[in-house]
């Protein structure tokens, strides 16, 4: 797959692509060097990174659903 760099330096990605890796708008996506080039993968989060805010949830709260949200 073949994608056009503009003269702002961006790049637009086929949807088939970003489907593919299950990103949307706001998502982000990592690029990694590796020895034969480079590695494009979405970026996750890390929940483990999110523990220190499990005392401001409060009890009974539904977990967030990503998908909902940017649908609405």
């Amino acid at each position: 797959m073949i994608v056009k760099i503009t003269s702002k330096r961006q790049v637009t990605f086929p949807a088939r692509a970003l489907d593919a890796m299950g990103v949307g708008p706001g998502d982000q996506l990592e690029l990694q060097k590796s020895s034969e080039g480079f590695i494009l993968r979405p970026r996750r989060i890390d929940f483990s990174k999110l523990g220190t805010l499990i005392d401001k949830i409060p009890p009974g709260t539904p977990p967030f659903d990503i998908r909902k949200f940017r649908e609405e």
